[in-house]
């Protein structure tokens, strides 16, 4: 009886909360906040509430919030009523972008406020510079939801597999270009008509260029590269390609061969070099990353002691998202129960190389259209073995008209430099009309 008095009065105690953005992933945040509150206190040992909302549309995020439940006066555009507010002891940042945002997060920092955000774009490319500012001040600057949604993949790297050197990861990081490629894969469609189905369902936004072109998945893996190897990698250091030249000819030709196509995320680490790319990829219908369909995310990580696992979940949206969020704003207020705040900064203290792309090591899968005549096939393995290049797959298919080949050739592994010479030469060859595509295959050691 006596302890159930005193987690009663323990839960007498509130952690305030500002949150800044009430759009999408802000509401759903309240709305986790609101539904586990008993439940979420008894974790933390004091209940979290929000004070203060930052939104420039007072008025209809007010209405928002008061059809909650909640206070709508508790909403404000101006910054100064979070960041000053000495009761406000956790910042949450879900307004997206670069410039506001990381001005208003040091301002939260530089007042003593642990910070919670969602922010990918912010993180991979000025997240070293707000770790400097959070220890200074020796609060919390928390990110779970900047990679894969409610995947629990960053204080994974950070706590629970920090005891490994990791050699890789290889994730599935954007839902966006997964669902398109399921979509093409499944119903062998092109990629302009799936394109249009995952905008009409919302999966896709009316520009959809940062995601089929790889630059969202991009920040991401900047920041799972950071982490993983302990130095410091920004989005502009990741090689990036698009899913834009991905056809059903290319699907078709990847499972006859036992490869789906994925948009992947990759980052290695070897003799203290590091690589971290974005592009599609064949990969092994046995790989469990093969798999992963739809808008889902998954994080395959390979480490020395752990070896292979994966982290598979919703990759995006309200409550996926708000669940990450949640996590964090409860790991920030125990820090702040038990004075312990500042205890995960930045990872980044090593210096290592970032290779080019054209020193990466894998195999590549080619598409061509040629001439149908005889010595176009030795002409062009000349080509590829005088570039150091071998051949491990061939299929020829002739083409209706009968004059030309449809030819198909995994080589086996080789330095990309070399594959890019070869190339260079091949289009050049009067026997070759077009060279259709040029893929990377991924396999495991």
């Amino acid at each position: 009886m006596e302890k159930e008095l005193e987690m009663d009065k323990e839960l007498d105690q509130v952690i305030y909360i500002g949150l800044m953005g009430a759009g999408t992933v802000g509401t759903g945040v309240l709305k986790v906040l609101l539904k586990n509150e008993t439940s979420i206190a008894k974790k933390v040992g004091a209940r979290l509430e929000v004070k203060r909302i930052l939104d420039k549309d007072v008025e209809g995020i007010s209405a928002k919030v008061a059809a909650l439940g909640m206070d709508g006066s508790i909403v404000t555009s101006d910054i100064n009523d979070l960041v000053l507010d000495p009761e406000i002891d956790i910042i949450v940042e879900v307004m997206g972008g670069i410039q506001t945002a990381e001005k208003f997060i040091i301002k939260a920092l530089e007042n003593g406020k642990s910070v919670v955000t969602a922010n990918k774009d912010l993180i991979a490319a000025r997240g070293k510079e707000l770790f400097d500012v959070a220890a200074a001040h020796q609060v919390d600057l928390l990110f779970e939801a900047s990679v894969a949604g409610g995947v629990p993949i960053i204080q994974s790297l950070k706590e629970s597999l920090a005891g490994n050197v990791i050699h890789s990861i290889m994730g599935i990081v954007n839902g966006t270009t997964n669902f398109i490629l399921t979509k093409m894969t499944q119903e062998k469609k092109s990629f302009d008509e799936v394109l249009a189905l995952a905008q009409k369902l919302g999966y896709a936004e009316a520009d959809p260029a940062s995601d089929v072109e790889g630059y969202d998945a991009a920040r991401k893996v900047a920041i799972l590269a950071s982490i993983a190897f302990n130095t410091r990698v920004t989005d502009t250091n990741v090689y990036v390609e698009g899913i834009t030249n991905i056809t059903d000819r290319d699907i078709a030709f990847a499972q006859e061969l036992g490869y789906g196509i994925k948009l992947l995320g990759i980052a290695k680490e070897e003799n203290n070099e590091i690589e971290v790319r974005v592009h599609p990829a064949m990969i092994p219908l046995n790989h469990p990353l093969s798999s992963v369909n739809d808008a889902f995310n998954a994080v395959f990580v390979e480490g020395d002691a752990i070896g292979k696992t994966m982290f598979y979940g919703a990759g995006a949206g309200e409550l996926p998202t708000a669940s990450a969020i949640v996590g964090d704003l409860i790991a920030a207020a125990r820090n702040i129960q038990f004075s312990s705040r500042g205890r995960l900064g930045c990872t980044c203290f090593e210096h290592k190389r970032i290779k080019s792309i054209g020193e990466i090591r894998t195999k590549y899968f080619l598409r061509m259209l040629v001439k149908d005549q005889p010595g176009v096939l030795a002409s062009i393995a000349a080509v590829l073995g005088n570039q150091d290049v071998s051949i491990e797959t061939v299929i020829q298919k002739r083409q209706k008209d009968k004059f030309s080949t449809e030819l198909v050739l995994i080589t086996h592994q080789v330095e990309e430099h070399h594959i890019r010479d070869a190339i260079a030469i091949i289009r050049s060859l009067s026997s070759v009309e077009k060279m259709e595509n040029i893929i990377r295959v991924e396999e495991s050691d």
